[in-house]
């Protein structure tokens, strides 16, 4: 199972979904969960694989979707009360169980957002050279060449041989960088503006970029899609050879990532569900997954385990409640 899970965790990387990849790095029984179970936790809270039982999935998945929204990782300790003085630090949080079970999780969550990446379209040394410097920085790279022969010195899987950006996970992490030399720098940044990626240049000069912006008018793209172009890309860096313009652009792009931008926008908010806490244990339960309930002088009780609701229902009045 926790190979399936690992290999979905890639799959999401390769489509550049946000996920958190958890993992049981310790346990004390009775618990269901055992030392190395993994599972992925995705942006909307759904959960594929194994952790543990109905007391420890919903706070590992609140906790999870917080890590995703921070990007920072969390040791997450789940445990009867008493075992949780003095364990807690700046990179662990502990979380209370009182359920019938009496067993302790620590979980790792690992968020995993989209990398930047750099889209070159063009062939020359520059766009070779801007490809592998983002690679060397850990950015994804792709090359678009329509000629279909690569440069000796680009790594072939890199390289696509079409104008076709769908199937490249384009977003706010990514740059899209034009640099077809004239051959066909319109056709190029009209497809790139159809995407809503996080940079949108043109290498090219002055002149020829200024000509560039007035042919897309011309033929109907809209201004307000043409202020997305950098034009001409990258840094001033004076008077360069071809391929030190690759300096340029990715020194920009490094910049503007330190600034924070080319990320995906992490105070995005995420889809909401619908949380309640346990009366009885005061553990988070996901109301859309939870299989007790009742109902107590009109308000509605959520709980994560038989006993709970077998222990609420007997003396409701000895527990917290809405009124």
């Amino acid at each position: 199972m926790d190979v399936a899970v690992l290999g979905e965790a890639v799959e999401l990387s390769e489509q550049r979904a946000p996920y958190v990849l958890a993992t049981v790095v310790w346990r004390r029984g009775p618990s269901s969960g055992r030392q190395g179970s993994k599972a992925v936790v995705l942006a909307d809270g759904t959960v594929r694989g194994w952790l543990g039982g109905a007391c420890a999935e919903p706070s590992v998945v609140r906790h999870a979707r917080e890590c995703l929204e921070t990007g920072e990782p969390l040791l997450l300790l789940l445990g009867q009360p008493d075992e949780l003085d003095g364990r807690p630090d700046d990179q662990r949080r502990s979380i209370a169980m009182a359920c019938e079970s009496e067993g302790a999780l620590e979980v790792y969550l690992e968020p995993h957002r989209p990398e930047p990446q750099v889209v070159v379209v063009g062939r020359s040394p520059a766009v070779d050279a801007l490809a592998e410097t983002a690679l060397a920085l850990g950015w994804r790279a792709a090359v678009i060449d329509d000629g279909g022969q690569p440069d000796e010195h680009t790594r072939p899987e890199i390289v696509r041989t079409k104008l076709d950006l769908s199937d490249l996970g384009i977003d706010r992490a990514t740059a899209v960088v034009v640099a077809t030399q004239g051959h066909y720098d319109d056709l190029a940044l009209e497809a790139a503006l159809a995407y809503d990626a996080g940079y949108v240049g043109l290498v090219a000069s002055p002149k020829r970029a200024a000509a560039v912006l007035q042919h897309l008018h011309s033929r109907g793209v809209d201004p307000a899609d043409t202020e997305r172009i950098h034009a001409p890309a990258g840094l001033d860096l004076g008077a360069v050879a071809n391929v030190e313009i690759a300096v340029a652009v990715m020194a920009d792009l490094v910049a503007r990532r330190a600034r924070g931008e080319l990320t995906v926008d992490a105070a995005q908010p995420m889809p909401p569900r619908a949380e309640a806490v346990d009366p009885v244990c005061g553990m988070t339960v996901l109301i859309d997954d939870a299989k007790y309930h009742t109902v107590h002088d009109g308000d509605d009780y959520w709980f994560c385990a038989p006993g709970c609701l077998q222990a609420f229902t007997a003396a409701p009045q000895t527990f917290p409640t809405s009124a």
